[in-house]
Parts: C-alpha cells; sequence; structure tokens
C-alpha cells in the first residue's frame, strides 16, 4: 500500500511541478510582453495549497486572520509549514536562504516574495529593516521567532529581536499556532529536525497515510515603541504554546471562525 500511495503522490506531485513551472514561464513571458510586474502572491497561494493537497494533508483552522497588515509569528516544525500558512492568506515569509534552493518550496516562497536571509549572519538589522518596509508597503510578513523547527510537541522561548519591526512599521502582531497530527497524536514524521535532507523527509510524506493539520489563528496583539516588548514576546510563546496544546487535544472550536474549517487532500 505504501508503494501505491507513494506512486500515485509522485505522480501528482511531478505533474503539480509540470503546473508551477509552466505558470512561471507564463508569468514572465507576459511580463516581458507588456513590460509590467505581476503581484505573484495570489498565484503563490494557489500552489501553496496544491502542494498541501499532494502531500495529502486534512486541514482544519480555526480562527479570523487580519484583514490589515500584520506581523504574524507561528512556532515552527517543519518546512510544510510554508506551504500550509502561505496557502492560508496572502503574506511574505522570513526564511533561510537555504530554503530558496529547495525544490519546489524554494521556488513557490520565492514567488511569493519571501525575505531570505543568512543564518549566523549578524544581519538581524537588516532584516528588521526589511521586514519593517514590507509592512509598511501594507503587505503582512511571517516570521518563526523560535528560530528553528521543533519535534512539534512544545514551542521553544521566543526571540523578540524582529518583533520591533511590527512597533516601527505601527502594524498589529498575530500569534498563529500549527500542529501535526496522525492517528489522534503529534505526528513523529512531520518535524524537519536536525540533519534531515529535504529531498527524504519529502518521500517519507508521501510514503504514509494522510496527516492532520491543525491551525489557529489567535487574536492580534497591538504594540508600539512604548510597548515592553520582553513581556509580550513571552506571552505570545505562550498563546501559540496553548494553541499548540489545543490541537494536539483535537479541541479546534468555533470560538472565532463560526466553526472550524477542513480543508482534505487526496484519500490515499
Amino acid at each position: 500500500m505504501e508503494l501505491i500511495r507513494l506512486t500515485t503522490r509522485l505522480t501528482l506531485f511531478a505533474g503539480f511541478l509540470g503546473l508551477t513551472a509552466t505558470l512561471a514561464c507564463t508569468l514572465l513571458l507576459v511580463e516581458t510582453l507588456f513590460r509590467c510586474q505581476i503581484d505573484r502572491a495570489p498565484f503563490a497561494r494557489i500552489c501553496f495549497n496544491g502542494v498541501s493537497r499532494c502531500l495529502g494533508f486534512r486541514m482544519s483552522t480555526q480562527g479570523a486572520f487580519s484583514e490589515r497588515p500584520v506581523l504574524y509569528v507561528s512556532n515552527h516544525i517543519s518546512w510544510s509549514d510554508i506551504p500550509v500558512l502561505g496557502g492560508q492568506v496572502p503574506l511574505r515569509f522570513l526564511s533561510k536562504a537555504e530554503v530558496g534552493r529547495w525544490p519546489v518550496i524554494g521556488w513557490l516562497a520565492t514567488q511569493a516574495g519571501t525575505l531570505f536571509i543568512q543564518r549566523g549572519s549578524g544581519k538581524a538589522g537588516q532584516a528588521r529593516h526589511e521586514i519593517t518596509s514590507t509592512l509598511s508597503s501594507g503587505q503582512s510578513v511571517l516570521v518563526f521567532p523560535e528560530g528553528t523547527t521543533t519535534a512539534g510537541v512544545t514551542v521553544l522561548p521566543f526571540h523578540s529581536r524582529l518583533l520591533h519591526a511590527a512597533a516601527d512599521a505601527g502594524v498589529d502582531i498575530q500569534p498563529l499556532s500549527i500542529g501535526y497530527l496522525r492517528n489522534g497524536h503529534p505526528d513523529h514524521l512531520a518535524p524537519f529536525i536536525g540533519d534531515d535532507e529535504f529531498q527524504h523527509h519529502l518521500i517519507r510524506m508521501l510514503r504514509k497515510p494522510a496527516v492532520e493539520v491543525g491551525v489557529i489563528a489567535h487574536p492580534v496583539v497591538t504594540i508600539d515603541n512604548t510597548t515592553d516588548l520582553a513581556d509580550v514576546t513571552r506571552d505570545l510563546r505562550q498563546t501559540v504554546h496553548d494553541g499548540l496544546r489545543q490541537i494536539q487535544a483535537g479541541r479546534l472550536s468555533d470560538q472565532a471562525s463560526g466553526g472550524p474549517t477542513a480543508v482534505a487532500g487526496p484519500e490515499l
């Protein structure tokens, strides 16, 4: 059964790759012929959802995403957080530079206008400036303030240095929680941690039955340049952690969104 599932999903993924390549060429051709700049964010969002479907994700969401530009902060479990969250709402990511070199995800992240940074380069100030500029231009940005991926059972302490960008741009912060469940328990395959390689991790994900993915959009938090960011950062981390626990317990409710929204991938 695993071989059949892998073959089927790889076929879907290959077809999806062909479509995304065609889309990329078409957008480039139109821009060249008409000398215009096309906003790729809507197309990237459609493609992100396509990746989630190829992976067989069964997604449920709770809460309302902000209709205004915000700085999103989320826990970070896997590379698949990018298509899952990128498919929810138009936004730009802050991500490590090597993500841009990953197959499929790297191209999609680039099309979505991801702000790539070099790890350990000491360029947090430059990243803060780029985030502030993007937020000020009316676009939302998502950062993973843990600074790394985790096993998905808890949330590490948040780093506050990039959260200053929200105050600089005069926008709110909206915390998000994401979690992966398999058979009612935290999924041990989804986490992309340690020295794991993208291609190997992708194949393992494609071989296994569908995984449930929960996303919670928590209420926005308003800050300004007088806010004690240390306290806010701890509160944001706790909110995201509590949301992860809620997802792990299978208790997505209708508190903010009129009911959880389920989006199913292929039944394989």
